[in-house]
C-alpha cells in the first residue's frame, strides 16, 4: 500500500480497527532483512505500508545545518539536493548501494528506512552515528495518533526523548513520517590510504590512529575473501581523511606513512575515484547477493581477534576500527548454518552480539534467529505495548526480543 500524504492517518486508523497486522516500509528494498514479519489470522503475508509517496523535503536551513525530510524521501535525491548547498548527510549508504555516480543510487533506500534501521556506518568514526544525528522526528502510532519529538534546531530540549526508542526500532513501535537530521560541510579535499599487511603489524598502527589527533572520517578492518580461492586475504585497513586544505592532508598521508613504514605495512594513497571503490568494495556494492548478510558488534580492541577467528573463514568483513561495528557476508555454499552460530557465540565472548540480517533460505538458514534476547527484554517489551497495544506493527521483528522459530 502506498497512500498518499493526505490518506495515510485514515488508512492507519482503519487497520487499527480491523486489528490486521502491518509492516512499516520506504520503498522496500530491504524487506528481507531480519526476521520474517509474521502474518495475522487469515493472511498469507503481513500487510506492507510504504512510505514512498512522503517524499518531500519540507526545510533545509543550510545556515543552521539542519534539513527536515518526508520519511519516503530517497537518501540519494536528499545527498544530492544537499550538495547543492555543499553538505551532506555524513553516514554510509546501505549494504548493497552502488555509488550513485556510477548507478543512480540503486537500492540506496529512503531515509525513514534508514533510521528505522538505525544504520550509520564507518563514517561514525568521525561524525557518530545516525542516532546522534537525529534531531527531530514525526511519528504515527498503530492506532492513527500523530505525535512529534525534538525539534528543528540542534539545541532542542522539549518533550519525551522518543528518536531513540525509534531510531533502530525496525518499524516495530511506529510508523516514521518525518525526520529533521544535521548536516555537515561537504569536505573539499578526501584522500584515502589502503593499509595492508599482517594483523600483528596493523593493530598497533589502527590503536595509534584511534589516539592520535589526526582523526579520520573512517578507520575501517577489512577482511576479504577471494573468489573461487580456497584461502582468505590477508587484513587491511582503509582509512579516509577530509580537510579544506590539500597540505593538511598531505602532511597527514605523509605521517602516516612514515608510522606505516616502520612497521613494514604497505601503503597505498587512494585518490576520491580509487577511495569509493574501496568503499564500494566494502559495502558489497560489487557482490553477487549473499546467502548470508551478518552484522557483527563487538568491543572496538576485540576486533583484530575476531578477524583471526577460524569462525570467520569464508566470509568477508567490514568493521569500524573505533567502534567495533561492521558487516559480514558470504555466499550460501561458503557458510553453513552451524559455523554462523558458533560465530555468534565468538562475538558473545568477544564482548558484542551478531545479528543475522539476510540469510539463505530453507534448512541452510531457517533454524538462526535474526537476534537474542537482550537483557532488557522486559523493558523492550513493555514499551512495545504502550506503543502498539494490539501488536500489529512487524510482528515478530522487535529488536532486543528474540523472534519465534
Amino acid at each position: 500500500m502506498r497512500p498518499e500524504p493526505r490518506e495515510l492517518q485514515e488508512l492507519v486508523r482503519d487497520l487499527h480497527r480491523q486489528a490486521l497486522p502491518w509492516l512499516p516500509a520506504g520503498s522496500g528494498s530491504r524487506l528481507d532483512w531480519g526476521p520474517p514479519v509474521q502474518p495475522g489470522p487469515g493472511q498469507s503475508e503481513a500487510l506492507v505500508l510504504s512510505t514512498a509517496r512522503l517524499d518531500r523535503i519540507v526545510e533545509h536551513n543550510p545556515g543552521d545545518f539542519t534539513v527536515t525530510v518526508q520519511a519516503g524521501t530517497p537518501l540519494v535525491g536528499l545527498q544530492q539536493e544537499l550538495a547543492r548547498h555543499r553538505q551532506w548527510l555524513s553516514l554510509d549508504w546501505p549494504w548493497g548501494t552502488h555509488a550513485p555516480a556510477t548507478a543512480n543510487g540503486l537500492g540506496a533506500g529512503t531515509v525513514g528506512g534508514l533510521v528505522a534501521r538505525g544504520l550509520a556506518g564507518g563514517y561514525r568514526q568521525r561524525y557518530l552515528g545516525v542516532r546522534d544525528q537525529l534531531i527531530g522526528i514525526g511519528l504515527m502510532r498503530a492506532d492513527g495518533t500523530a505525535a512529534r519529538a525534538g525539534g528543528k534546531v540542534v539545541k532542542n530540549v522539549a518533550g519525551y526523548d522518543l528518536m531513540r526508542p525509534l531510531c533502530g526500532s525496525w518499524g516495530s513501535l511506529a510508523l516514521i513520517t518525518e525526520v529533521t537530521l544535521r548536516t555537515q560541510p561537504l569536505p573539499p579535499q578526501r584522500r584515502g590510504l589502503w593499509l595492508s599487511g599482517a594483523l600483528r603489524q596493523l593493530q598497533p598502527l589502527a590503536r595509534w590512529l584511534l589516539g592520535s589527533s589526526l582523526s579520520p572520517e573512517r578507520l575501517d578492518w577489512h577482511r576479504h575473501t577471494l573468489a573461487g580461492a580456497t584461502s582468505d586475504e590477508g587484513a587491511a585497513l582503509l582509512i579516509s581523511l577530509a580537510s579544506i586544505s590539500p597540505q593538511t592532508l598531505e602532511e597527514q598521508i605523509a605521517c602516516i606513512g612514515e608510522q606505516a613504514a616502520e612497521a613494514g605495512i604497505r601503503v597505498e594513497t587512494l585518490a576520491p575515484e580509487r577511495l569509493e571503490v574501496h568503499l564500494e568494495l566494502g559495502r558489497g556494492a560489487t557482490t553477487p547477493r549473499p546467502g548470508w548478510l551478518l552484522r557483527a558488534g563487538v568491543l572496538p580492541a576485540r576486533v583484530p581477534a575476531l578477524l583471526e577467528a577460524p569462525e570467520l573463514r569464508g566470509l568477508s568483513a567490514v568493521i569500524g576500527a573505533g567502534s567495533g561495528l561492521g558487516d559480514l557476508w558470504a555466499a550460501a555454499a561458503s557458510m553453513p548454518a552451524y559455523r554462523v552460530e558458533a560465530l555468534r557465540r565468538r562475538c558473545q565472548e568477544l564482548g558484542g552480539q551478531l545479528t543475522v540480517l539476510c540469510q539463505p533460505p530453507g534448512p541452510a538458514g531457517a533454524a538462526i534467529p535474526a537476534w537474542l534476547d537482550a537483557p532488557s527484554r522486559p523493558l523492550i517489551e513493555a514499551l512495545k505495548r504502550q506503543f502498539d497495544p494490539k501488536q500489529q506493527l512487524a510482528r515478530g521483528r522487535l529488536p532486543g526480543v528474540q523472534p519465534l522459530p
